[in-house]
């Protein structure tokens, strides 16, 4: 074998301590086709939940089998840039039975994300003959639903916070009518309620941006009180840290210190910062996903807040650094996006912010 050839069959993919033969690497002897290059990808390459491996999967499938009806073919070298316009094309015209698109523009963007990461991580090892087929393929389609239009507005927020704050003076209180008062501090409390820790949890999710999934991930240890910084684990395995304002640490604190203690003792082995209460023996020690969404609706109900959930708040905290900052850089920092066009589409403007601007000439 030449050394060129040697060479180009030392080229590897190492993950776990397993070597991967790169497809297009001379005596690998698997054939120079995408359809090898996407077992490839996954097995060395993708480190998401199995769920979002799925989701993956499916949207870059999708592609191959364009292509192979297409070209009649799916080797690696008939991927251009052209094949790419036409694939996204060939979603966004594709309708189901009642006439109606059968891809919305924003799945139609999650599925152009994908291919683009997918030909990014191929290129690198094997370059396409006529350059990266998807550079100049937009992630952020014409027409997808702007995330901050499903941010929370600075007023639902102050609305929300001070709901929070009355949590531990109204929250898991009797509504039962026979009991004659007035006062909500002085009806019975359900038992096991936690109005601190949920009170702990709106703020965090507020005040940072973090995701749902992280906040139910958050362990004691990830927290810097002296630096104000949250770390959690986030999708693909990521360690991120999210800066916290002064207001969302303080409201850890006092969970802390009015609730947490007592029910640590309870779950001695459990590393989870928020903590199920001590008589729900059927937890596993740490809130679910389900939970959180319960504590967020219940304090959306509170501050007469509709239509937003816990992902709302992220958007929001995008919103607020661009206002504030001015810079991309600052958003992407803050909610760990991998993709600035992520962080982008928080410049853009709202229908609300323009028809505002149109009106006042």
């Amino acid at each position: 074998m030449t050394s060129e050839g040697l060479k180009v069959n030392e080229i590897t993919l190492r993950k776990s301590f397993s070597v991967f033969p790169v497809p297009a690497a001379a005596g690998s002897g698997l054939p120079d086709t995408l359809g090898a290059w996407l077992e490839a990808y996954f097995a060395v390459e993708v480190t998401t939940a199995d769920s979002s491996q799925q989701v993956q999967r499916r949207d870059i499938g999708r592609f191959i089998e364009f292509v192979q009806r297409a070209e009649g073919r799916e080797a690696r070298t008939v991927w251009t840039a052209r094949l790419s316009r036409a694939f996204v094309d060939d979603l966004r015209k594709e309708v189901k039975e009642d006439g109606g698109r059968r891809f919305s523009d924003r799945t139609v963007s999650r599925i152009v994300a994908h291919l683009k990461t997918f030909a990014k991580w191929i290129h690198k090892l094997a370059p396409f003959p006529l350059g990266n087929p998807t550079d100049k393929l937009k992630t952020v389609l014409p027409g997808t639903g702007l995330e901050i239009e499903r941010a929370i507005t600075p007023a639902e927020r102050r609305k929300m916070l001070d709901a929070a704050d009355y949590l531990p003076v109204i929250g898991g209180r009797s509504r039962n009518r026979r009991i004659k008062t007035e006062m909500p501090d002085e009806r019975p409390r359900r038992k096991g309620y936690r109005p601190w820790r949920n009170r702990a949890l709106v703020y965090l999710l507020i005040e940072t941006g973090m995701r749902r999934a992280a906040v139910v991930q958050l362990n004691e240890e990830d927290i810097d009180f002296t630096r104000r910084a949250v770390s959690v684990t986030e999708k693909g395995s990521n360690q991120h840290r999210y800066q916290i304002s002064r207001e969302g640490l303080k409201a850890l604190e006092d969970y802390i210190r009015n609730e947490r203690v007592d029910d640590a003792d309870y779950w001695p082995e459990s590393a989870a910062f928020f903590l199920p209460a001590a008589n729900k023996p059927q937890s596993l020690g740490r809130l679910s996903r389900v939970v959180v969404n319960t504590i967020w609706n219940e304090v959306c109900g509170f501050a007469d807040v509709k239509g937003k959930t816990p992902h709302s708040a992220r958007h929001a905290m995008g919103r607020h650094i661009i206002d504030k900052t001015g810079n991309v850089a600052a958003v992407q920092r803050q909610l760990g996006h991998k993709n600035a066009a992520y962080s982008l589409q928080y410049a853009r403007i709202t229908d609300e912010e323009l028809r505002a601007v149109m009106d006042d000439r």
